[in-house]
């Protein structure tokens, strides 16, 4: 599944991807990457300076991550450019959500917030349920 949401002309697309062969589901462990692209459709350059996540797991319990840039950089685009890149989490239970958001600036110095759509996280190991 593929999520994605545009803040001030600037989308972030992301595709979690469940990895059934590093989760140990009798350990509760459960592992996903989640590639990232952001596109710059805005008239001015722009740089990721921060990242925050609000991950959610089954039970509720939340964990925040705040850090400077995305894996280990703070990657400058210019309008049209495109950004990639890929990372994970590990959750105890067989699903969850993130969501989050991105610090950015402009060449102006203008500083601002670009949503990162809410996505979810399921395995195969979570028993599907109809409402």
């Amino acid at each position: 599944m593929r999520y994605a949401k545009t803040t001030r002309a600037i989308t972030v697309t992301v595709v979690p991807i469940f990895l059934e062969e590093q989760s140990i589901p009798d350990e509760n462990r459960f592992i996903w990457v989640y590639q990232v692209r952001i596109d710059n459709e805005s008239p001015r350059p722009v740089q990721l300076l921060n990242r925050y996540w609000h991950i959610t797991d089954t039970l509720g319990r939340v964990t925040e991550v705040r850090g400077a840039g995305v894996v280990g950089e703070q990657p400058m685009l210019q309008p049209g450019e495109s950004y990639d890149y890929t990372s994970g989490t590990p959750l105890s239970t067989p699903s969850g959500i993130m969501v989050g958001h991105y610090e950015m600036v402009d060449d102006l110095g203008d500083h601002f917030q670009i949503d990162i759509p809410a996505f979810s996280l399921d395995s195969p190991h979570q028993p599907i349920q109809l409402n």
